[in-house]
C-alpha cells in the first residue's frame, strides 16, 4: 500500500507486527508491507507494532495531546515481520531490510527501528550482517537491547551488533524490573549504547474505543523514543550521518551512575540531544 507522502520529510521504517490505522497516525502511513501474511491493507493482529509506532510518531489526536509521540511529523513505513504472537524469523527480517534498501529513496527512509530480537546465542550471523550492511549504506539503525536481563551477555540480536545503536530501558535496569538486556556481547562489545524509559508506556492500541491506548513495557518501548528523537534531529538538519548521530547520542546522554554494560552512555534526553 502506498500513499501520498505527507509530513516533514523523514521516513522511519519499523520492523514489527504491523500497524493499525490509528487516528494518531493521520495520513502518515507512507507504506505498508506484509512479509508474514502478504496482505496489502495496513493491520496489526498483535498490537506491538502499533504501540511502537505511537511512541515514535503518534500525533496524540485521539487523546487531545496526552499521548503524543516523539516525532509526530515523521513518515511511517510499517514492515510486518512478526505474526499475531510476536514471533518471526531472521529470514523475514532480512527480507524486510532488503526491501528497505530497494525503496529507501521512494519513502525518504533515514531510520530503521527494530524493536524485536532473537535470544539464540548462535545462528544469527546473517541477521547481524544484514543490519550492518544497512548501517554501512548510511541508514540509522536502532534496535532494542531485549528483555532477557539482568544477567551479563543478555543483549539480543540484532542489538548485539557493534555498529548499530542499541537501546535499553532506563527504568528496567535494576531490582524487580531489571529485565533490560546488558552486555558484554559474545564479541566482548559493551552494550547497550543508550537507555530510555520503557516501563508502563502509554501509547496507541490496535483496538477501537473511547480511549484507544494501552500500556506496554520493555526495551521495545524504549527504542522508538530514541528513533523519534533522531527523526526530529534529521528534520532540523538532514545532513547528519549515522556516525555523527551516534557521537551526538554519546555526547548528550545523562550518566545514571550504572556500569557501561548496563546503561551504555546513559539516559537519552531528547532536549539535550536536539539542542545542546
Amino acid at each position: 500500500m502506498e500513499k501520498e507522502l505527507t509530513g516533514k520529510g523523514v521516513g522511519v521504517a519499523v520492523l514489527d507486527t504491523g500497524i493499525y490505522p490509528h487516528m494518531d497516525f493521520d495520513s502518515r502511513i507512507w507504506a505498508f508491507q506484509d512479509f508474514v501474511n502478504h496482505r496489502t491493507v495496513p493491520y496489526d493482529d498483535c498490537g506491538h507494532g502499533t504501540h511502537v509506532m505511537g511512541i515514535l510518531g503518534g500525533s496524540g489526536k485521539a487523546s487531545k495531546g496526552k499521548c503524543r509521540g516523539i516525532a509526530p511529523g515523521c513518515g511511517m513505513i510499517a514492515l510486518k515481520v512478526l505474526d499475531e504472537k510476536g514471533n518471526g524469523s531472521q529470514e523475514t527480517v532480512i527480507r524486510a531490510l532488503d526491501w528497505i534498501q530497494e525503496h529507501r529513496e521512494t519513502y525518504k527512509i533515514r531510520i530503521v527501528n527494530i524493536s524485536v530480537g532473537t535470544t539464540e546465542r548462535y545462528g544469527h550471523e546473517r541477521l547481524i550482517q544484514a543490519v550492518e550492511e544497512a548501517w554501512d549504506s548510511g541508514l540509522v539503525v536502532v534496535a532494542a537491547a531485549g528483555n532477557q536481563g539482568p544477567g551479563q551477555g543478555s543483549i539480543t540480536a540484532p542489538g548485539s551488533s557493534r555498529k548499530i545503536i542499541t537501546v535499553g530501558s532506563s527504568d528496567m535496569l535494576v531490582q524487580n524490573q531489571g529485565i533490560s538486556g546488558r552486555g558484554p556481547t559474545r564479541e566482548c562489545v559493551s552494550k547497550p549504547d543508550i537507555v530510555a524509559p520503557g516501563n508502563e508506556i502509554l501509547s496507541c492500541s490496535n483496538k477501537t474505543g473511547a480511549f484507544p491506548y494501552i500500556r506496554k513495557s520493555g526495551t521495545s518501548m524504549s527504542t522508538p523514543r530514541v528513533s523519534g528523537g533522531i527523526a526530529l534531529l534529521l528534520e532540523k538538519d538532514p545532513s547528519y550521518t549515522n556516525l555523527e548521530i551516534k557521537k551526538r547520542l554519546k555526547k548528550t546522554a545523562r550518566n545514571l551512575g550504572y556500569p557501561h554494560n548496563v546503561q551504555g552512555w546513559g539516559l537519552f534526553v531528547p532536549e539535550r540531544f536536539l539542542f545542546l
